[in-house]
């Protein structure tokens, strides 16, 4: 496993490596890890070797039990952290749950979010605190946050954006503008915390669909024949694109991944 530090003016040494001299394997927050993509981009990451900070909202249950989980396989090598990041300072609760356990970090994963119709009409301020706060201001606060421990590892930001954020989805408005808010975000974050920090996003496109009836059969047939790949994706394959910009890219920044089977390509 690597990870390289992004401090140009550092010993070529890896953050990975440094945390070993140090005693302990590199420290990665993955938020709403509880399940779905999440929990793969947790336990992808923890297969690599290091040890997750699993975030998690209402999921106490299913967080609890990939910690366990996790932790069978290697000793304290996970834990649970709450909070609701649709709310005003909740970033910085989860931030101290982090680093209040004096292991400082080396990478966030701004993973959580909200997702759910808000045609032009039916838009208020509860839609619009949900779903912003979840998508755009949770990333940035904890960002912000966690940004001084993050300077101090060499460490790296991965944001889950969403191909809509450059291509409006119907019926979807303040969705799409708190996504398209986390891809500028992402860009911003680059510059702002370079040369130590790493900021980059994962544009997922479909690979694992809303548990209610958003998006009923016929749709979803009609967005899969419209990728290049004619197929849905699955959960790994956004883990693996995070582990990569994570752990295994340390001359890339500012940059934005599809991982949609091409569907961006003529969207």
């Amino acid at each position: 496993m690597t990870f390289p530090s992004t401090n140009p003016f550092a010993p070529a040494a890896s953050t990975a490596a440094t945390a070993s001299d140090a005693g302990r394997a590199p420290l990665i927050l993955v938020t709403g890890a509880a399940r779905r993509v999440g929990a793969e981009i947790a336990r992808n990451l923890h297969a690599a070797g290091v040890r997750v900070a699993l975030h998690y909202r209402r999921s106490a249950d299913e967080a609890e039990a990939l910690a366990e989980a996790l932790n069978a396989l290697r000793p304290d090598s996970a834990f649970t952290v709450r909070g609701d990041l649709a709310r005003f300072g909740a970033a910085e609760e989860i931030a101290a749950q982090v680093l209040d356990r004096g292991d400082g970090l080396d990478g966030l994963v701004n993973n959580a979010s909200s997702f759910f119709p808000t045609p032009v009409g039916s838009i208020d301020r509860a839609a619009w605190d949900e779903l912003v706060g979840s998508n755009l201001m949770g990333p940035l606060f904890l960002s912000q946050a966690l940004a001084p421990a993050l300077r101090a590892s060499g460490g790296a930001i991965v944001n889950i954006v969403d191909i809509h954020a450059e291509r409006p989805l119907t019926g979807y408005t303040v969705y799409n503008v708190a996504k398209g808010g986390l891809a500028t975000l992402t860009r911003a974050l680059a510059i702002d915390l370079a040369p130590e920090v790493r900021v980059n996003g994962v544009a997922p496109g479909p690979i694992d669909w809303p548990e209610d009836d958003q998006f009923p059969a016929a749709e979803r047939e009609r967005i899969i024949a419209h990728t290049l790949l004619k197929r849905a994706g699955s959960p790994a394959d956004i883990a693996r694109t995070v582990r990569f910009l994570i752990l295994d890219a340390p001359y890339v920044t500012g940059q934005i991944i599809a991982v949609d089977g091409g569907r961006s390509v003529h969207l």
